[in-house]
């Protein structure tokens, strides 16, 4: 029987995590941590840090706003990714128009 891993075909670029991931997830701010646990992508510690550090110098260090800045960025994500994953975008994701 041959096993159809349906998680290896996304688009979206895979790298290699470094170091332990579950301490640097316990250094991140508590707002991203708890914006993490509701996210639908499975974020890298790093990388939300970085996409949240520039929503905050963005947004004037509104935690709100930087939350549903990254919340915006995880949508067009799925939106790219979910037809070549699913056929459609899932619900609820953002399509570009």
């Amino acid at each position: 029987m041959h096993r159809r891993d349906t998680n290896t075909r996304s688009t979206l670029r895979r790298r290699r995590r470094r170091g332990d991931a579950m301490a640097a997830f316990d250094r991140l701010p508590v707002a991203l941590r708890h914006w993490l646990a509701q996210a639908a992508l499975p974020w890298s510690p790093s990388s939300a840090l970085r996409l949240w550090t520039r929503a905050l110098q963005a947004h004037g260090g509104d935690a709100s706003a930087a939350a549903r800045y990254l919340s915006r960025v995880e949508s067009a994500l799925l939106a790219r990714d979910g037809p070549a994953i699913w056929g459609v975008a899932p619900r609820g994701a953002r399509t570009g128009s």
